[in-house]
């Protein structure tokens, strides 16, 4: 079968290649699955170039998430047959196939195509974990989300409108503010217009925000802090755009508000069985049609380099996906 691999560290857009590797078998408690979307984001980026917190070493596939169909299942599988249409982050590979452990294989949602089903096993319960577990959002609550375009941003856009809040867009360009208001934003800013979006937001929340889904850093995060309002809850989701902020605590003393950390990934690591809540939850979303998520026009197998080039560049909106077929 095919499969794309890293050989060394850097630019996943030109160290990528495509090789001829063995087609995996499922093992006890497995199950084999024909891959039909391969869902990539910016951490897979930073993964291969050796700058994401938890180092991996070459060689590797840097994907976060597949869909596909079960092709076959190992001794002592019950709950899944040939046929099944499945996602999963375990053994995500960007190739034709794969081998996953059963307890961490899902149903996609039958209202769902299979790179739409991708965004909701990393984006979504990353942003699912933030706004409900971290951040206790309630209906008539206002969310502000920077980077709302991207992959995480649509998503919690989707998410924040399912909950019942007002949501406030921060996006780069007409293009991307229009995608925004699209998928629901009440109030859509273009920093490139208006880089410091602060009195705009404050005016539009009545002085301040419930909660900010913060995802960039460096200036945009203290543009975002100036924008809290009493009580709120600043999540730290990412920092991508490349600097760690520093924030002075005296701000959010007289302020009220909560910084609070989001490592969805280290908390599932502490309490594996919040997965398949999450995931059951954000079925029970999509069955209903509460949510649905954004997938930039997915790429081809054969040009995962361009994916990684454009996500890299801010070229995508929403999920990157790869498809077979």
């Amino acid at each position: 079968m095919r499969s794309w691999q890293i050989n060394e560290l850097g630019d996943p857009w030109e160290l990528l290649e495509l090789r001829e590797v063995d087609a995996p078998e499922p093992g006890p408690g497995q199950v084999a699955i024909d891959i039909e979307s391969i869902g990539v984001a910016f951490p897979n980026v930073l993964q291969a170039q050796g700058k994401y917190q938890v180092k991996i070493e070459p060689p590797f596939s840097p994907a976060t998430e597949i869909a596909g169909t079960v092709a076959a299942v190992g001794a002592g599988v019950d709950d899944f047959a040939v046929g099944d249409r499945v996602m999963t982050m375990d053994g995500a590979t960007i190739s034709e196939r794969t081998v996953s452990n059963a307890g961490r294989v899902f149903r996609i949602p039958g209202s769902l195509t299979p790179s739409q089903s991708t965004a909701l096993l990393v984006n979504y319960t990353t942003t699912y974990f933030a706004l409900h577990d971290r951040a206790q959002l309630q209906a008539g609550e206002t969310v502000l989300i920077t980077a709302a375009a991207g992959g995480v941003g649509t998503a919690a856009i989707d998410l924040a409108k399912a909950a019942g809040a007002t949501v406030i867009a921060v996006a780069g360009g007409p293009e991307k503010i229009a995608l925004c208001r699209e998928l629901g934003a009440d109030i859509a800013i273009d920093y490139r217009a208006t880089p410091d979006f602060v009195d705009e937001v404050r005016e539009a929340s009545g002085g301040g925000v419930d909660v900010c889904y913060e995802v960039v850093g460096g200036d945009t995060f203290h543009h975002a802090r100036r924008c809290m309002g009493w009580d709120g809850r600043l999540l730290i989701i990412g920092f991508a755009g490349g600097t760690i902020p520093d924030s002075p605590m005296n701000h959010a003393l007289l302020k009220n508000y909560s910084i609070v950390g989001v490592h969805w990934g280290a908390s599932i690591g502490r309490d594996p069985s919040s997965l398949v809540r999450q995931q059951q939850a954000l079925a029970a979303l999509a069955e209903a049609g509460q949510i649905s998520p954004h997938v930039h026009t997915p790429y081809r197998f054969e040009d995962a380099r361009q994916a990684f080039h454009d996500l890299a560049h801010r070229k995508t909106t929403g999920k990157v996906a790869l498809e077979l077929g």
